[in-house]
C-alpha cells in the first residue's frame, strides 16, 4: 500500500510562495532585477500549478521548488550581491549567495527533469538517465548566462559587472556554471532514494 497522501502540502506551498513574491516585490529596490529573478521561475510554476491536474510531480519536487523559490526571492528583494547574510553575520569578503542559488540552479531542476524522464518518457533509472539530467541541468545553466548577457548588452551596457553581482570576479559566469554542474550531481548522488520513495506516493495514489 502507498502511504497515505498529503492533500494540505501544495496549497501550503502555494501559500508561501505567494507570502515570499509578496515579501521580496515590497522590499526590492530594483524593480528591473526583481522581474528578471522572480518572473521566469514563477510563469513556470504557474504552469506547474495548472496543469498539476494531469501530472502531479511527487511531493518532493514541489517542496524543493518552493525552496528555490525562497532562495530567488532574496535576490529579487536584495539582489544576490547585497543580501545581507552570511556575509555580515560571518564577515566575508565575498557574498557567497550567489553561488548557494546557482547550485540550486542545478540541485532543483536535476530532480524536476529525472522525475518527468523517468514517469513521462519511462527512461530507467541508470547512468542514461544520470548523465542525460546532468547535461540539461549544465545546459540549462549556461543559457541562463547567456540570458544575463543578452539583458545587460540591452539595457545595461555601462553596468555590466555590477548588475551580474560579479564581485570583482572574472571567472563569475564559468563559477555559476560549475555550481549548477554540482548541485545537479549532488541532487541525484544524495536525494536518488528518497526521491524514487516521493515519486511512488504520487504513483500509487493514481
Amino acid at each position: 500500500m502507498p502511504p497515505p497522501p498529503r492533500p494540505w502540502l501544495f496549497p501550503l506551498l502555494v501559500a508561501i510562495c505567494f507570502g515570499l513574491a509578496v515579501w521580496s516585490f515590497l522590499g526590492a529596490g530594483d524593480k528591473a532585477v526583481w522581474a528578471f529573478e522572480l518572473v521566469p521561475l514563477s510563469a513556470v510554476m504557474v504552469v506547474f500549478a495548472v496543469r498539476r491536474r494531469w501530472f502531479r510531480f511527487s511531493d518532493l519536487a514541489y517542496v524543493l521548488l518552493t525552496w528555490f523559490f525562497f532562495v530567488q526571492c532574496l535576490g529579487g528583494r536584495y539582489t544576490f550581491e547585497h543580501v545581507p547574510f552570511p556575509k555580515e553575520w560571518f564577515g566575508l569578503e565575498r557574498n557567497p549567495v550567489d553561488r548557494i542559488g546557482h547550485f540550486f540552479q542545478g540541485f532543483v531542476p536535476a530532480i524536476l527533469l529525472r522525475e518527468w524522464l523517468l514517469r513521462r518518457r519511462g527512461l530507467p533509472a541508470a547512468r542514461t538517465l544520470f548523465w542525460l539530467v546532468t547535461g540539461c541541468c549544465l545546459a540549462f545553466s549556461a543559457a541562463y548566462e547567456l540570458l544575463e548577457m543578452a539583458v545587460v548588452l540591452c539595457f545595461y551596457p555601462d553596468a555590466g559587472a555590477e548588475w551580474l553581482g560579479m564581485q570583482g570576479d572574472p571567472f563569475d559566469a564559468q563559477w555559476d556554471m560549475t555550481m549548477a554542474l554540482s548541485g545537479a550531481l549532488v541532487a541525484q548522488l544524495s536525494l536518488r532514494r528518497l526521491h524514487d520513495r516521493s515519486i511512488a506516493r504520487v504513483v500509487g495514489r493514481g
